[in-house]
């Protein structure tokens, strides 16, 4: 029977119908590509019976850009000395041309090259996934479904930009890039693109999770990047901040000034964000995009959208496309962020200019802040400790097009335990803010009887933040929280700008 499945000469090729034999019958399949996961056989009965099946969806050839559509236009980025508008020029020591036309674009739909969407194929498009074990485990009428990320090579929606972006320096040819990161997927996710186009690649990893991830620097290092905990003694700014505090945890202003000072000094070497900016929120619509057509080939439309923020970039990278979609009145989901309680800027930091990152290197960007100075404590997801959020989607979110919440880190990895029982995946502790939250709002269906549509974002999976699972699972974690004298000492020190 093997060698009947395998033997070129005992299969007959029709369409996407196919045929083969057991014994001395011939039985129809269909083979249904699978994104990312090689290709799924079900019989012509099998699929009869599970009813019509959705076409596969294409991976968007344009990104889409959401201040093209919004009544408002977001405030400009001012540049630290002047608190003038900033130039084209004045972004050019860190970044190629064509990333700062994205920056300041107005067009709806910028086209993706073709050799990142000759990438992307490597794992996209992504899967959107019912999450119906969990429901059962939940006993709720709501119909949860989550767009997953952690199909990519580098475990996270991370690489939707960071493709783009070295792809793009390498056209101008800058020979090396630098780099923060929290967590690692970020800086996990632009050594894979480097090793793609032959760059070189330095990371700064914020030190709490350059001590709690190894197998992040790991993977960094396994794809040629350079790894340094930051802050380092490299840098200048990593010097001055170990001179003030040599025991700091660092934080992702800390390892951005770092990251932007060697890029700024440096001809051959440009500097890359991966969350937070224009357009790196841009790349990631990819994902929006995609989540839609999916929705429609089954004929769902969400009622909630959930996802974490920490920069920003996962979660407009699934709701831009659909606030557009609300936008033309076509549907009018409610979209809710979700933040640590540890580093809640959007619930409640201010919304005001201050700098990206602790030293004072970067533009002066309008967005919810709790100050540049801010350290968060060391919660185990460390890709949301940063201490403001993407300027646009602080914009959309003073616009009154979306809601934040945070949840404390407890509730979210026992919800990331209900949800890796259920549907089998380990989620990495970022987007377990999402999971906690739709199951609040799957629980409040159960008590209502309200069928809703919720819809998240899971964007990567959590094998390199086992030690994190392991805290949990032995009853050591504890839920850290912001400390209001803290913040208000970091705001203080806040640019004053009369916008």
């Amino acid at each position: 029977m093997v060698q009947s499945l395998v033997s070129a000469n005992l299969l007959s090729v029709s369409s996407p119908t196919f045929s083969f034999k057991v014994g001395e019958q011939w039985k129809p399949m269909l083979l249904r590509a699978s994104p990312g996961c090689g290709v799924r056989a079900r019989t012509r009965a099998a699929a009869t019976k599970a009813g019509p099946q959705p076409q596969a969806v294409e991976i968007p050839h344009q990104w889409y850009n959401l201040v093209a559509d919004l009544p408002v236009k977001p405030p400009p980025a001012l540049h630290p000395q002047t608190l003038e508008p900033i130039k084209p020029e004045d972004l050019s020591p860190l970044f190629p041309y064509e990333l700062i036309k994205q920056e300041a674009c107005t067009d709806r739909f910028i086209s993706i090259p073709e050799e990142v969407i000759d990438v992307y194929r490597l794992w996209r498009p992504t899967p959107l996934i019912r999450a119906k074990r969990l429901e059962k485990l939940l006993d709720t009428p709501a119909r949860i479904y989550y767009k997953y990320e952690g199909v990519s090579p580098a475990g996270s929606h991370k690489p939707n930009t960071a493709v783009p972006q070295v792809w793009y320096n390498a056209q101008e040819g800058i020979k090396n890039v630098t780099t923060e990161t929290g967590a690692g997927q970020w800086g996990s996710s632009l050594a894979f693109a480097c090793s793609l186009f032959g760059l070189g690649c330095e990371v700064w990893q914020v030190r709490a999770s350059y001590d709690q991830k190894p197998y992040r620097k790991l993977m960094m290092q396994t794809w040629g990047a350079k790894v340094h905990p930051s802050p380092s003694s490299v840098t200048e700014a990593g010097r001055k901040i170990l001179q003030m505090d040599p025991s700091t945890p660092g934080s992702l202003g800390m390892a951005i000034s770092e990251a932007v000072e060697v890029a700024a000094t440096n001809a051959d070497t440009k500097y890359c964000l991966g969350s937070v900016l224009n357009h790196v929120l841009l790349h990631q619509t990819v994902i929006g995009e995609e989540c839609i057509k999916q929705m429609e080939a089954i004929g769902e439309s969400p009622d909630v959208i959930i996802g974490c923020t920490g920069g920003g970039s996962n979660f407009a990278g699934l709701t831009f496309p659909f606030i557009r979609e609300k936008l033309r009145g076509r549907i009018n989901p409610l979209i809710r962020a979700v933040e640590p309680t540890a580093c809640p800027s959007l619930t409640k930091g201010v919304y005001a200019y201050d700098y990206g990152d602790t030293a004072g290197m970067t533009p002066l960007m309008k967005m919810h802040t709790l100050g540049h100075d801010f350290v968060p404590d060391p919660i185990h997801a460390g890709g949301l400790r940063y201490h403001g959020m993407a300027p646009l989607l602080s914009h959309v979110y003073e616009l009154g097009f979306m809601e934040a919440i945070s949840i404390p880190q407890t509730e979210c990895f026992q919800g990331a335990i209900q949800f890796a029982k259920t549907e089998g995946i380990i989620p990495a502790p970022e987007p377990t803010h999402a999971i906690a939250a739709a199951i609040r709002e799957a629980l409040h269906c159960r008590e209502t009887g309200e069928s809703k549509v919720i819809l998240m974002a899971m964007c990567g999976h959590g094998h390199f933040d086992l030690p994190a699972y392991e805290k949990y699972l032995q009853g050591n974690m504890v839920d850290l929280s912001f400390e209001e004298a803290k913040i208000k000492a970091s705001l203080a020190n806040i640019p004053r700008v009369v916008a």
